[in-house]
């Protein structure tokens, strides 16, 4: 029998007209120091799903791949959740959450955890998960929800008691750092579905299903603050944002971006979105291929004060040292230069160097220098 934490929300109002002020989101951010650290997937798993059901949650790696992040100065992860987890097995799902974040919390890491995600595969099923396709890159992550949820605005009602389960339960907890409720909602994704109407309705369908998450999120009240993760990059001019994008900036707590490219062209987002006058952090980055490194982003993302997290710690099951283009791309071998990721699953660094430069960037002058690189 569910106690009353799993019991619906009661709300009156569709829209909860709680977000927070900008003193108080700015305040919140002054309190944190300056963030770094990665979306992290274990490298024993292939998608969100395989990382956290019971018979996969792998928690001596990701003791042991959270303690490098620790050495080289991480302080933050960004982790995907999936709602077939809750319906799977709640109880257990919220158990294993609660053990992430104890690992994570013993080497001084705050953990941000997303709720829903619009991207690769929009079919997921339960029970054992594919293997990785050789050489592709996210061959096996999948969407949540998946299309057929997301087709049926009348099936949304399912997913509250995820959301306000999750988000209930830890809502108070101070080793989490913020709710991510939605990734990239304006990401179409369309090579990865079949029905071509469907793919360009998508967005507005996010829409609705990010009203009624944050709605329900609000009525929670966390200490912590919600915010939504856009895929379209030119945010300069506020009366030209999409009816998504203006959604997702105007009713997050703090601002939160995406940016694969060079210096340059991440500074200038990051310039774009000041005019919110709220925290901004980027949630993704570092992609070699593209000119988004360790050596030329990071400075930059510590020079604005914004919260970095790359894409990828240990190349793993999700493959995603190989680059975007490996779906249409035969790599008989490992990529020369990988896209994303730091570490073999030995805990050998890619490149030595780039670990000298995020030490540099990211360790505190009372830091001990105790990586040691595992041969």
């Amino acid at each position: 029998m569910k106690s009353d934490l799993f019991l619906p929300v009661q709300t009156t109002d569709f829209e909860v007209n709680s977000r927070w002020p900008e003193a108080k989101a700015n305040h919140w951010y002054e309190n944190q120091g300056w963030l770094a650290g990665c979306n992290y997937i274990p490298s024993t798993a292939i998608n969100q799903l395989e990382m956290w059901q019971q018979d996969t949650y792998d928690a001596f790696t990701i003791e042991r791949e959270l303690g490098w992040a620790k050495e080289i100065g991480f302080n933050a992860v960004r982790v995907f959740l999936h709602h077939l987890l809750w319906e799977q097995d709640y109880a257990g799902f919220l158990a294993r959450l609660n053990n992430f974040l104890a690992i994570a919390n013993r080497y001084g890491i705050k953990t941000m955890f997303v709720l829903f995600d619009a991207v690769w595969d929009p079919y997921p099923k339960l029970g054992k998960q594919p293997e990785p396709k050789p050489g592709v890159h996210n061959s096996g992550w999948v969407q949540s929800p998946g299309a057929n949820i997301l087709k049926d605005q009348n099936s949304y009602g399912q997913l509250r008691s995820y959301v306000e389960g999750v988000i209930g339960y830890f809502k108070n907890d101070d080793r989490v750092l913020a709710w991510d409720l939605f990734n990239e909602p304006d990401n179409l994704n369309q090579a990865s579905y079949n029905d071509i109407d469907y793919g360009t309705e998508k967005a507005t369908l996010s829409l609705e299903l990010l009203k009624k998450t944050i709605s329900w999120s609000r009525a929670i009240n966390p200490d912590q603050p919600l915010t939504a993760a856009p895929w379209q990059y030119d945010w300069s001019v506020r009366d030209k944002l999409t009816t998504l994008d203006n959604y997702m900036f105007s009713h997050s707590d703090i601002i939160t971006f995406h940016c694969y490219e060079n210096s340059q062209k991440i500074e200038q987002r990051i310039l774009a979105l000041q005019q919110f006058n709220r925290p901004v952090l980027c949630t993704e980055y570092m992609a070699r291929h593209n000119g988004s490194t360790f050596e030329e982003v990071l400075p930059v993302l510590k020079k604005h004060n914004t919260v970095a997290y790359n894409w990828g710690l240990v190349a793993g099951k999700t493959q995603t040292h190989y680059p975007w283009d490996s779906w249409n791309k035969n790599y008989l071998d490992e990529p020369e230069v990988w896209f994303h990721d730091i570490f073999r699953s030995s805990g050998q660094p890619y490149s030595p160097r780039e670990i000298d430069v995020i030490k540099k960037l990211c360790k505190k002058p009372d830091d001990k220098d105790s990586y040691q690189q595992v041969a």
